[in-house]
């Protein structure tokens, strides 16, 4: 098992980044950030288990709380705080620059990854893969309202992760928007899950199912 430690990094003109750091036994030289949806923060445990099983799988692991997460502990991001929070992952990307020689992946669940998204289409080659966890297509029972604006910018590939019971977008509709994507896309439906992802029955196998897509794509 990985182990990890408490991670903080403040440096001026910059959002300061807080977390927990899995540093593998022996590194691929890699290094992934994670973050979390509106609700949650960096100890959920989807973002746990994935950050074990990707440290066991050689890589640096930063579950990171994203900047409106750091200035109240509940509830759901502000109105216009997006802006902020992809600054945080910005500098979160610096931090693991720091810590790390290699590649550098950029993954979140929901919210976070839409965030992540858009920083990656706003600013192409800031890292080199995306891990999307339950992308919150629209939201629910408002399919009309599509989060896709930025899809036709992305320029970084990406592995989206879905439930096939998700009430933000369907498998069907997630595969419509990935056309939008002139980046290489793969999506991985997680059978019987909701957009928490995680559930009793697959909470063993999924973290590595999830590993092993990510390294194939």
């Amino acid at each position: 098992m990985s182990s990890y430690l408490e991670f903080l990094d403040s440096q001026p003109n910059e959002e300061s980044v807080h977390g927990f750091l899995h540093q593998p036994i022996t590194s691929s030289g890699d290094g992934l950030i994670l973050t979390h949806g509106a609700g949650a923060n960096c100890e959920s445990p989807l973002l746990v288990a994935l950050a074990s099983a990707f440290c066991d799988a050689g890589l640096t692991v930063l579950r990171c709380d994203l900047p409106f997460r750091q200035s109240r502990p509940y509830g759901p991001p502000p109105r216009g705080s997006a802006d902020r929070d992809q600054q945080g992952l910005r500098a979160a990307v610096a931090s693991m620059r720091r810590e790390t020689s290699g590649r550098i992946f950029l993954g979140g669940h929901s919210y976070g990854g839409r965030q992540a998204s858009m920083l990656a289409s706003a600013e192409p080659g800031l890292v080199d893969h995306l891990l999307l966890l339950s992308y919150p297509l629209h939201p629910p029972k408002r399919p009309s309202e599509l989060r896709t604006a930025h899809f036709p910018l992305l320029q970084t590939p990406a592995l989206f992760v879905h439930g096939t019971k998700d009430g933000f977008g369907s498998i069907d509709e997630i595969t419509a928007a990935l056309k939008l994507i002139p980046a290489q896309t793969e999506l991985l439906p997680v059978s019987g899950a909701g957009h928490e992802l995680l559930t009793k029955q697959n909470r063993y196998d999924l973290p590595a199912n999830i590993v092993d897509a990510f390294q194939h794509h």
